[in-house]
């Protein structure tokens, strides 16, 4: 039986001693594979794998290690968030362990409403057609208002964001890819006018999310996407279409970045289309053939 994998989003990325101590709390039941921080962005994405069990556990100690160090109060950053620790995703890593992904991330938000008095907002698996921007849109104070006027309530928890961790995302979601276009200058609307062509609300590609942010630290903007099924819109051809529509603006691509892991079906797709080599796909990559994935 393979594990599952946990992909939990905190809302630090500058102070080094936060991230490290998040870290540890997440790696001493589960296996920590990656942390990517992001100064500008002031957010941290963690991968770690387990049983249901040991990443459950994991991710408690994790969210009660934010709710100690982070103080939302006092955060600044480019990316929209509404918790310490903002969105917490449990995958499968393939799709037939999607109901056990499921029964985790349930338990998950159960234990975090009950034993850390924190409100718990069920997303994706747990929440069909509710995606973190529903939560997020206006921040922390709107979604508080929102709690208050009955327009929606926590799944799990007080009706009250608690005022330092604010309040988290749970659910349950397939594998996604989280990947980061920089664009030179400091042209913000046009950066927000690439993300809009691309991304499948404004009619671009499907599952695809998208948004144009300016990035002070680093001295560019940048185009963050999430593409929620690579096997529907390629991860290089989103790229292309990125490039694309940033040079019709009159915008110089600068490098791009992947936040987290990649699936290896994407990595191959990407290839193949490289190389040109039709049909190729993970069947065709020895290591995977001797996983037997």
């Amino acid at each position: 039986m393979l594990p599952l994998e946990a992909v939990p989003n905190f809302s630090e990325g500058r102070d080094r001693a936060t991230i490290d101590a998040i870290g540890e709390a997440l790696a001493a039941p589960a296996r920590l594979l990656d942390v990517h921080s992001d100064e500008d962005h002031n957010r941290s994405v963690y991968t770690l794998v387990g049983r249901e069990s040991e990443l459950v556990e994991a991710l408690l100690a994790g969210v009660a290690c934010a709710r100690e160090r982070i103080d939302l109060r006092r955060h600044e950053g480019a990316h929209p968030r509404i918790g310490a620790a903002d969105v917490v995703p449990v995958v499968p890593i393939v799709g037939t362990d999607a109901a056990r992904a499921r029964a985790a991330a349930l338990e998950l938000a159960r234990r975090l409403g009950e034993e850390q008095a924190l409100p718990v907002f069920l997303y994706a698996g747990l929440a069909p057609g509710r995606g973190p921007a529903f939560f997020r849109r206006g921040g922390p104070e709107e979604l508080q208002r929102r709690i208050d006027a009955g327009e929606l309530l926590p799944d799990f928890g007080p009706l009250r964001l608690d005022e330092r961790a604010g309040g988290v995302i749970v659910g349950s979601r397939p594998p996604l890819i989280a990947f980061n276009v920089n664009l030179e200058g400091d042209d913000l609307d046009a950066a927000r006018q690439v993300a809009r062509a691309v991304r499948e609300r404004d009619g671009g590609f499907p599952g695809v999310r998208a948004l144009g942010l300016r990035l002070p630290r680093a001295g560019h903007v940048q185009v963050s996407l999430n593409i929620e099924d690579w096997r529907r819109s390629a991860l290089h051809e989103v790229v292309a279409a990125v490039q694309r529509e940033a040079t019709e603006r009159g915008l110089r691509v600068r490098g791009a970045e992947l936040v987290g892991l990649l699936p290896a079906g994407a990595a191959v797709a990407a290839a193949g289309s490289l190389l040109g080599v039709a049909g190729l796909d993970p069947s065709h990559v020895l290591e995977l053939r001797l996983l037997g994935e």
